[in-house]
Formats: structure tokens, C-alpha cells, sequence
């Protein structure tokens, strides 16, 4: 009889202890940024973004990155636990522009700030990439120009301040580091890109505008701006006759997007090779298993494009 109260004993306080588990469990799945252990919560819209808030917050915030692992962003939709971490974070960041239509929308029923990025950034030509409120035919790709993501850390320091004054001489110190990180590599890149046999660089989507114009290269794209985009035949047989008058030796296409395109392009162009350029808009599966981050993969993508373009060697 003793035996048998034990044994009953323990059962109840092993179930008891897995309900507890499972209910700390699912409190923590929909718990939002802002409560996350007194730090500043923080909703970033997409990798980058995530990316400059965590680096520039440190270990003052804590960062939701609206954009899954794997995910394209031009098209997420949230679900409940995104747009909980959305609306209960302190600040959020998002591109703006319709970049992410349904993230900017959810964004808009926020009682905090939301700083929207893109009206606030200057080109290589010293225009704005958007002015307030615009929307259609932008091109959203600013993170790929490291100059362009310096003055996007810039603002996100600055959006992080105003929603933390305490934190104000962490957040200007952290980010000038990041700064000078991207002062660096875009040295790296100017060094890298000069001298290069081609300056024509062939691509799935047209992702690139920022970074070819700030290296003097010339972006032509199968697609427009949107990945999604088919393009017509004659477009194909443009681009292939561009290719071979210009001596291109590489297609690039990205990890989110069918390669079939890029293929058949390559193919007419008289037999080039397809490479994959990293967009940044996420990181992959892989990427992140790897350790991969914006460094790493705008490094990777610096030694893809010089050998394409035959750029000289750098010791």
C-alpha cells in the first residue's frame, strides 16, 4: 500500500511538473519583445534591419526579427505571435515604401514609434531612395551599399535612443563601431572592383542598382525589382545578345529564387556559368547554421562579383 502511494505520488508531480513546463512553454512562444526580461524591446521587419538593431541595441534590447529563417520578406504575412511581438515592442523598425506591405500595415496599428528607414537614407547621387509616404517602383535594396547601411545603423541608433534615452551613449558608441566596420568593408570593396575587366554584371533580379552604381558597374537584371517577376522572351534575348557583345561570363541568380531562368539565359548567352549572389533579405537555413552574417556574406559576394568581372587579384 505504501508502494502504491508513492508510486502515485511521483505521477502526479511528474504531471504536474510537465503542465507546468508546457505552460511556460506557450507563454514564452507569444511573449512579446517588450517583455523580455526588462530589455527594450525591439521589432525589425527583416534580416538586415534585425541585423543593425542587434548589433547597435546590444545587451540592452531584445530583437524580434519579423522575417523567419528561410522566409522571403516582400511577401510575409504575420501570424498571431509576430504581430503580438509587433505591436507590444518599444520601437520598431521597418523599410517602409511597401517594401512589406503587410508588415507596414500591422506596423501602423502600433501605439509606439515606428521609424521607417528608407525616406531617411541618401544615394551615391545625393538623392533621397524615397521620399515620405512613396510607394511603386523603388528600389528597396539599400542594405547591399555598405554606405547606404551605415546611415541605415544611423538611424537605427537614433531610433533606439529616443525610445531609450538611458541608453543613448551605448547605442552611439555601438553603432560607430558598426560603422567603422562598414567604412571598411565598403574600403574592401572599392579595392576589390577596380581595374576589373567587365563592369557588367548580369542578374536574376535587379538587387544590385545601389552597389553597382556606388562601384561604377552597370546592373542588368531578368527581372525587375520584384523576384517574382517572368520576364518576356524578347527580354531574354536581349540580355543573351548583351551578354555575349559585353564578354559576361556569369549569370547570378539567389538561393530564394528559381535558378530556371538564370539557366536559360546562360544558355543562350552561349553556355556562361550561374552563381549565386546572397540578396541578404534573410538568412538561409544553412547561412545560420553556418554562422553566417552580414559581413560574412557581403564578403562572399565582394569574391563572386570580382571574379566575374575579372577584376585583378589583391594581395
Amino acid at each position: 500500500m505504501i508502494r502504491l502511494i508513492l508510486i502515485m505520488r511521483r505521477w502526479s508531480i511528474s504531471v504536474i511538473a510537465v503542465v507546468a513546463a508546457v505552460s511556460v512553454t506557450i507563454a514564452m512562444s507569444v511573449e512579446p519583445a517588450a517583455a523580455s526580461r526588462g530589455k527594450v524591446g525591439v521589432a525589425a521587419a527583416f534580416y538586415p534591419v534585425a541585423f543593425a538593431a542587434e548589433r547597435v541595441g546590444g545587451a540592452r534590447v531584445a530583437v524580434t526579427n519579423l522575417t523567419p529563417v528561410g522566409a522571403e520578406p516582400h511577401d510575409l504575412e504575420l501570424n498571431s505571435d509576430q504581430l503580438d511581438r509587433l505591436l507590444g515592442a518599444k520601437v520598431a523598425f521597418v523599410l517602409g515604401s511597401d517594401f512589406q506591405p503587410a508588415v507596414e500595415k500591422a506596423a501602423d496599428r502600433r501605439d509606439g514609434p515606428t521609424v521607417e528607414l528608407l525616406p531617411k537614407l541618401v544615394d551615391a547621387r545625393g538623392k533621397k531612395v524615397a521620399k515620405e509616404g512613396q510607394t511603386g517602383g523603388l528600389d528597396p535594396h539599400v542594405w547591399l551599399d555598405p554606405v547606404l547601411m551605415s546611415q541605415l545603423v544611423g538611424e537605427v541608433e537614433r531610433g533606439l535612443a529616443a525610445a531609450d534615452p538611458k541608453g543613448a551613449a551605448t547605442y552611439r558608441r555601438n553603432a560607430q563601431a558598426l560603422q567603422d566596420q562598414l567604412a571598411a568593408l565598403d574600403a574592401r570593396y572599392r579595392d576589390r572592383l577596380t581595374g576589373c575587366a567587365r563592369n557588367l554584371l548580369v542578374t536574376s533580379h535587379e538587387a544590385f542598382g545601389y552597389l553597382a552604381t556606388r562601384y561604377g558597374l552597370h546592373q542588368q537584371g531578368v527581372a525587375g525589382l520584384s523576384p517574382d517577376q517572368e520576364p518576356d522572351p524578347a527580354r531574354l534575348g536581349e540580355l543573351a545578345q548583351l551578354a555575349r557583345d559585353q564578354g559576361v561570363t556569369t549569370v547570378f541568380t539567389e538561393e530564394t529564387v528559381s535558378p530556371r531562368i538564370a539557366q536559360t539565359l546562360a544558355r543562350d548567352a552561349g553556355g556562361l556559368r550561374t552563381e549565386v549572389l546572397s540578396p541578404l533579405e534573410s538568412l538561409s537555413k544553412k547561412e545560420r547554421a553556418d554562422k553566417a552574417d552580414y559581413f560574412s556574406l557581403m564578403d562572399a559576394n565582394l569574391g563572386k562579383i570580382a571574379t566575374a568581372l575579372g577584376c585583378p587579384p589583391r594581395s
